[in-house]
């Protein structure tokens, strides 16, 4: 941010440093014609800036392999310098921790998760995102070069009402989570206002949140089961249940962030109550917990899983669950004409026990015209597909990001 004091000069010039990193976040290695076309500086002023960037250390100019090289000059790649800067994802799931981290050079630095019982409270569940984060790279990762932490969390993350209400954003002053009217769901962290400070004390850098299965989504369309795909639904079928929207090219966060609540649309009128106050929710039938309590013999969700080729009873119980999965995601994709449907999350190892029925659903639902144009895949990201996607909030290394409204940081 240019600083009160500078001149007009000094400030246009660091717009246009800025505009060159913020390309190079984006789009990894370029060359000068690339940066040229997607910054629209002239050749003059692109080249000045470069230098200069060069001269710093925070751009690395690399000469093609000699394999590689065509008659002329040959053509330069730029990047950032791999020590310029680091980002952390780290998505606070419901029973988990899950981060990973990358470079500016779009190098993935590591990653790595730690389940948790229900109720730790926030100060204990970022001490042991730090145990991790400390771990990454064989403890070779330098907090000091950190130029951002991504966060995902459970629930709306919603900019600040324009009242005096606590915001719910991650803001200067505001929460990181939206509490969901009613009683949370057993095993549901509880929102803890102070989130983002905690995360800003404890790293010492700007603190961007948002809803961990809307990033979860953002990974998955950028890296992922959906890479380059303009239209994606993502649903994440875990603890929790919820997602995310890709539509025309860009991740969709909706009107106060509340874009994704998937796990929110009644699919049992009448049936349990939900953590968000209403009943019949598909959280409430198709979320781990609700698999275990209709199945109370398995246990734990790896004691169901290995009952399925065994037991029909187990193979009734998921077939329900995709049975009113894939009629909400019919009813969705009947709304946004998704190219492309990415099921994940723990629930989604059942493997095709789950998809199938699921499948059948979307074919009953759908209109007759997008039934042979159903797409529904795997997501192959796993369990830290949330971390990545906050990585990609931090760097904004993604065109689906080009307009999302960012939440507040905490600087």
């Amino acid at each position: 941010m240019a600083h009160d004091h500078e001149g007009p000069l000094a400030r246009l010039r660091r717009g246009h440093e800025e505009l060159v990193l913020r390309q190079m976040r984006t789009h990894g290695p370029l060359n000068r014609a690339e940066l040229g076309r997607l910054t629209g500086l002239s050749r003059t002023t692109l080249y000045d800036i470069v230098s200069a960037l060069a001269d710093s250390g925070a751009v690395v100019a690399t000469a093609p392999a000699p394999a590689e090289r065509r008659r002329g000059r040959p053509v330069e790649t730029l990047t950032l310098h791999r020590d310029a800067g680091q980002a952390i994802g780290i998505d606070f799931a419901r029973r988990a921790v899950h981060v990973a981290a990358v470079n500016v050079a779009h190098e993935v630095i590591g990653s790595a998760s730690a389940p948790h019982g229900a109720g730790l409270t926030w100060e204990k569940r970022v001490d042991l995102a730090a145990r991790l984060v400390g771990g990454l790279a064989g403890g070779t990762l330098r907090l000091g070069a950190l130029s951002g932490i991504g966060v995902g969390v459970v629930g709306p993350v919603h900019d600040a009402p324009a009242t005096g209400a606590p915001a719910t954003n991650a803001s200067t002053t505001g929460a990181p989570v939206a509490e969901r009217p009613g009683s949370p769901a057993a095993g549901a962290p509880r929102p803890h206002e102070d989130l983002p400070v905690l995360l800003r004390k404890r790293f010492g850098v700007p603190v961007l949140l948002d809803n961990n299965t809307r990033l979860a989504a953002l990974a998955e369309a950028t890296w992922g089961a959906a890479a380059g795909v303009q239209d994606v639904l993502y649903l994440r079928l875990s603890h929790g249940v919820g997602g995310g929207l890709v539509v025309g090219g860009a991740l969709h966060r909706g009107a106060r962030g509340l874009s994704g609540e998937f796990g929110h649309i009644t699919a049992e009128p009448g049936g349990r109550r939900c953590s968000c106050g209403k009943d019949g929710c598909l959280e409430t039938a198709a979320s781990i917990g609700a698999v275990l309590d209709a199945f109370p013999g398995a246990g734990d969700l790896d004691g169901f899983l290995a009952a399925l080729p065994t037991d029909p009873a187990a193979r009734r119980v998921l077939d329900d669950v995709g049975t009113r999965v894939g009629t909400v995601l019919a009813a969705v994709c009947n709304a946004v004409g998704p190219h492309v449907t990415v099921l994940g999350g723990e629930l989604a190892e059942a493997g095709p026990a789950l998809f199938e029925p699921v499948e059948r659903a979307l074919s009953a639902h759908l209109m007759p015209v997008s039934r042979p144009d159903i797409d529904l895949r795997p997501a192959t990201l796993g369990e830290v597909g949330g971390a990545l996607g906050a990585i990609a909030l931090v760097l904004h290394d993604s065109p689906l990001l080009t307009r999302y409204h960012t939440p507040n940081s905490v600087e």
